[in-house]
């Protein structure tokens, strides 16, 4: 059964907070900082590049366009990429980086326009409150048999059977909240799901949630927790501390316990 929230707050059904209170987070010295470091998509660009080596790209919610300019600069001439999402300024930062953007509702996106070899969900899914909706159209932009790549908060990680709804991931922007099981019934009709892994795993977040037993984490807190874990993974001093943390990462990856679920679909030939 999958769980979600209902109703939906109205400034998240619509896309105001991300295009005005979220859009001060997005664009913080902090969060641009660790978003454009070389560590950041890791992760995500290894599964990318197992299944798309070139073609066009979709990055749907991509923010300050990181992804994409990461896509770019460590593979050039491979891809055409564009980038969309509902906060207006942090496209603009986008633009600015020299990355394509589509300002205007994902939705409402015709196959008539442009089609692509692979659309991107990472970290967004959660938000939206039609998630159905979002990836019937990413199936309809889609070329026949190409992928779409979603990455969600995974609802049995080990940090959740930990800290329960002490956990900072468990909060209102969240609308949906997905487990291995869940996320394969929602997009049965469209795809076929080619992996399907958990990844990702920060013990400081553990930590700070369970020490502060549920109090609200701030943007600034957030932003400030992401650029110390930058900092770590680019300190060549803390490489044995970093493959340590490899190996737990990749226990909990192999029992399904990691903080992600990581979701390749294939759209279904007709």
């Amino acid at each position: 059964m999958m769980i979600y929230v209902n109703p939906v707050p109205a400034e998240f059904a619509s896309g105001e907070y991300y295009d005005q209170v979220a859009a001060e987070y997005y664009l913080s010295p902090a969060k641009l900082e660790s978003d454009y470091a070389d560590v950041r998509f890791e992760r995500e660009l290894r599964l990318f590049r197992k299944y798309c080596l070139q073609g066009t790209v979709l990055d749907v919610g991509c923010s300050s366009g990181a992804f994409l300019f990461q896509l770019g600069r460590r593979f050039p001439g491979n891809y055409q990429v564009l980038g969309t999402d509902v906060s207006g300024p942090p496209l603009t930062h986008a633009e600015s980086r020299g990355v394509p953007i589509a300002r205007g509702n994902f939705l409402g996106m015709t196959p008539q326009e442009r089609k692509f070899d692979a659309i991107t969900f990472w970290a967004v899914l959660e938000h939206v409150s039609e998630p159905k909706a979002f990836l019937e159209k990413a199936a309809a932009l889609l070329n026949p048999e190409r992928f779409c790549f979603v990455l969600v908060p995974n609802m049995k990680s080990l940090a959740t059977r930990m800290l329960g709804g002490r956990y900072r991931y468990i909060y209102p922007q969240h609308l949906n909240y997905f487990t291995a099981s869940t996320l394969r019934k929602l997009v049965e009709k469209e795809f076929v799901v080619t992996e399907l892994c958990t990844t990702h795993f920060n013990p400081m977040v553990i930590w700070q949630d369970w020490r502060q037993k549920g109090a609200a984490v701030s943007n600034q807190q957030r932003a400030e927790l992401l650029k110390r874990t930058t900092a770590y993974k680019q300190n060549p001093l803390l490489r044995p501390v970093k493959s340590a943390y490899q190996i737990v990462e990749a226990m909990l990856r192999a029992v399904g316990l990691a903080d992600n679920l990581a979701v390749v679909l294939r759209k279904k030939g007709k």
